[in-house]
C-alpha cells in the first residue's frame, strides 16, 4: 500500500496560525481602542473568532498582546508612509494620503494606552518608533521642499495636531468618532499648505520635542 506523505498539511497550519494571530491584533485593537486596554480576553477572543486557548498560545499575557498590538499599529502606519511617498507626486497629497490612513488605524486613540501599558524602552518599540519618525519626518520635508507645506512647521506639530485630532473626546463612542476625526483633520491638513495665511507663535515643534516633553 502506498503511504501519502503528510507534509503539505504543515504550511496550512501555519498559515492558519498567521491568521488567527492576525485576527487577534485586529480585534485586540479596536477593543482597546472602545474599552481601554484592560477589556477581558474573553470578549478579544470573541471579537476575534478564536478559542481562549488559541489566544493564550499567541500571548502569554496581556503585556505581551499590548506590546504586539503598538508594534502592529507602528508597523502598518510606517507602512502607510512609505506607501503615500512612493505614490504620490506632491508632497501636500503625499501628507493628506498618510495622515486620513494613520487615523484609521486609531493612531490617536491608542497613544494614552501606548504611553501607560508598555515599556518604551524595549529595543523592538524603539526601532519602530525611530523608523516611523524617520518616515514621517521625510514626508514633511517633501512637502516643504515641493513647495506645497508651509515651512514654519516641523513633524513634530504634525504629529501632535494628528493625536490630539484622531483621539475621540472622553464619553463617546470611539467608532462613530471617525466621520468628525476625518473631517476636522482635512481642516488642518488645509492650514499646512503654503503660502502661509498667518504667522505662527513659537518654534516648529520636532518629533524629539514630543519625546521629551
Amino acid at each position: 500500500m502506498t503511504t501519502v506523505a503528510a507534509g503539505p498539511a504543515a504550511p496550512r497550519l501555519r498559515a492558519d496560525a498567521s491568521r488567527n494571530r492576525a485576527r487577534i491584533l485586529t480585534a485586540a485593537r479596536e477593543a482597546f481602542v472602545e474599552h481601554g486596554a484592560d477589556v477581558p480576553f474573553d470578549e478579544i477572543a470573541r471579537r476575534a473568532g478564536v478559542g481562549n486557548a488559541t489566544m493564550y498560545r499567541n500571548f502569554a499575557d496581556r503585556r505581551e498582546l499590548v506590546h504586539q498590538v503598538t508594534i502592529s499599529v507602528l508597523s502598518r502606519v510606517l507602512g502607510h508612509a512609505t506607501a503615500a511617498m512612493a505614490e504620490e507626486a506632491d508632497g501636500f497629497q503625499a501628507l493628506c494620503r498618510f495622515a486620513h490612513a494613520a487615523a484609521d488605524e486609531r493612531i490617536g486613540a491608542l497613544c494614552p494606552m501606548i504611553s501607560d501599558h508598555v515599556d518604551l524602552a524595549d529595543p523592538e518599540l524603539d526601532r519602530a518608533r525611530a523608523e516611523l519618525v524617520e518616515g514621517v519626518t521625510e514626508l514633511v520635508r517633501r512637502g516643504q521642499l515641493g513647495g506645497r507645506i508651509r515651512t514654519d512647521i516641523g513633524a513634530g506639530d504634525f504629529v501632535f495636531a494628528l493625536s490630539q485630532l484622531t483621539r475621540p473626546l472622553p464619553g463617546t463612542a470611539c467608532l462613530d468618532h471617525d466621520q468628525y476625526a476625518h473631517r476636522h483633520l482635512q481642516l488642518f491638513l488645509d492650514g499646512l499648505q503654503a503660502p502661509a495665511r498667518s504667522p505662527l507663535p513659537g518654534r516648529a515643534a520636532t518629533l524629539e520635542d514630543l519625546r521629551r516633553s
